[in-house]
């Protein structure tokens, strides 16, 4: 996940991590500027939450089609912004318009009041009624993704939102907020806040927010559920994640390195979600190991506005060398170094695809999170042994396992200490499913009906027949 990025003395800095060169400079929003975006933001909140959902869904309609006709310009835009590859960038503008045609299609019932039947004719049922405004501190991984898919239920509800992004994904944030009052909803509903990180927390105590998510690092997630619990309001964290991805003995190794290199290396590795620990049955570890550094060889490292390349850069150098410091850490611990490594030569911040065996607790590549292109193997006995070297962790956000059967895959998932467990696949999110950790991964959930009432007031209603 990724961690709080360090601030210019003057505002966000953007810089193309495949070659180093300055995209721009967006300098922090004053504080009259702030008060100005916080009161519209509140009194176009006010409008939204009187306007019929039929109008907020059209507007949904209007936002989907919006980003299909701009796909290329803010997935090229992604792809200076943050490295990844231009294939994983139209994707992104895909997914986003495809989440927003679900809840078209799926938010107004979910929405809806919801009927409790009780003794003696009274009429009860729960409304769920919006909140205010949230302020939604994000992270650049996935510039758009991330944003949309917590701005699409918050706002649906009747919410407010306003948006801190990561520095370094700026163009992204303001492209968002262009797109959003060029499809009607209110100007100033979706804004994007640009400040250092003393004005986020005055931002957190004002009263005309309501609420705050974050997803980023634990570190961030404690400063910031520590502001808004000293507000008293509600808090939403996705946090880091280390996700084992478990290969039992009976499972179908091909595919299982297939999934297992694309899980681990999609946008170079910089995914909360992705698979990180690899923890495989001893009957089938020399296979596995064979075929995944001999699959992670294959993985293709270089500009990512190139459609040769499966692999970008990461998208700070300061990252990479974080993530440097995690595997000659784990090497000195007693890892073997199977592939990678290294930094590659040349301009942009490209590291290697990196697999690293006989990693155990204690290590770095197995106790951290490594936000990066590194896969860490390690061995298990039996089942018994790979279900607590999973849960071995202070992480708890996904997990994969691979078996060939299903039944006991069931059984072995509920042992699991995650939020979520896909069995022959991966760690994916998906707008009908609900996404969110335990542990120091964080706590609520995104998406699904669970998401989109996560910000709303429950409010129950009991109707006394008289007469």
């Amino acid at each position: 996940m990724s961690k709080l990025d360090p601030l210019s003395p003057a505002g966000a800095v953007s810089r193309n991590p495949a070659s180093g060169a300055l995209i721009a400079n967006y300098p922090f929003h004053t504080a009259a500027e702030v008060e100005q975006l916080l009161g519209a933001n509140a009194a176009a909140q006010r409008q939204w939450r009187d306007t019929p959902i039929a109008e907020r869904v059209s507007a949904y309609r209007r936002l989907a089609a919006l980003l299909r006709e701009n796909s290329e310009r803010l997935a090229t835009l992604m792809t200076s912004e943050m490295g990844k590859t231009l294939a994983a960038a139209r994707a992104e503008v895909e997914k986003c318009a495809g989440s927003l045609e679900w809840l078209v299609a799926h938010g107004p019932a979910l929405l809806a009041d919801e009927p409790v039947p009780v003794e003696g004719g009274d009429q009860v049922f729960v409304s769920y009624l919006p909140i205010g405004t949230v302020l939604a501190v994000m992270p650049w991984n996935f510039p758009l993704w991330q944003v949309i898919r917590a701005a699409g239920p918050i706002m649906l509800s009747g919410n407010g939102f306003v948006l801190k992004h990561a520095p370094n994904v700026m163009g992204a944030a303001f492209a968002l907020q262009e797109l959003y009052e060029a499809a009607g909803f209110p100007r100033g509903l979706f804004a994007s806040l640009n400040a250092d990180n003393d004005t986020v927390a005055r931002v957190i105590g004002d009263p005309r927010i309501a609420a705050v998510t974050l997803t980023g690092s634990a570190r961030a997630g404690a400063a910031i559920a520590a502001l808004a619990g000293r507000a008293l309001k509600k808090s939403l964290l996705e946090l880091g994640g280390s996700d084992a991805f478990i290969v039992l003995a009976d499972a179908n190794i091909d595919l299982a390195v297939k999934a297992a290199v694309h899980a681990r290396f999609q946008n170079a590795g910089q995914v909360c979600l992705a698979a990180k620990r690899f923890i495989v049955e001893r009957p089938v570890l020399e296979e596995f190991t064979r075929k995944f550094v001999a699959a992670a060889r294959q993985v293709t490292v270089g500009d990512p506005l190139d459609p040769a390349t499966t692999m970008g850069p990461m998208a700070r150098a300061d990252l990479l060398e974080e993530l440097h410091g995690q595997v000659q850490r784990t090497i000195a611990a007693g890892a073997t170094l199977l592939l990678g490594g290294e930094k590659l030569p040349g301009a942009g911040n490209f590291y290697a695809p990196t697999v690293l065996a006989g990693v155990v607790p204690g290590m770095a590549a197995f106790d951290e999170e490594t936000f990066g292109p590194v896969a860490a193997i390690k061995a298990a006995d039996d089942v018994e042994h790979a279900i607590a070297l999973a849960n071995t962790s202070d992480y708890g956000l996904g997990g994969a396992l691979w078996t060939g059967d299903t039944v006991q895959a069931q059984r072995i998932a509920r042992r699991l200490e995650t939020g979520g467990v896909f069995v022959n696949g991966f760690s994916l999110t998906d707008p009908r499913i609900p996404t969110g950790g335990v542990k120091k991964s964080g706590y609520g959930r995104e998406l699904s009906h669970f998401g989109l009432r996560e910000f709303t007031n429950a409010q129950a209603v009991w109707v006394k027949t008289v007469g």
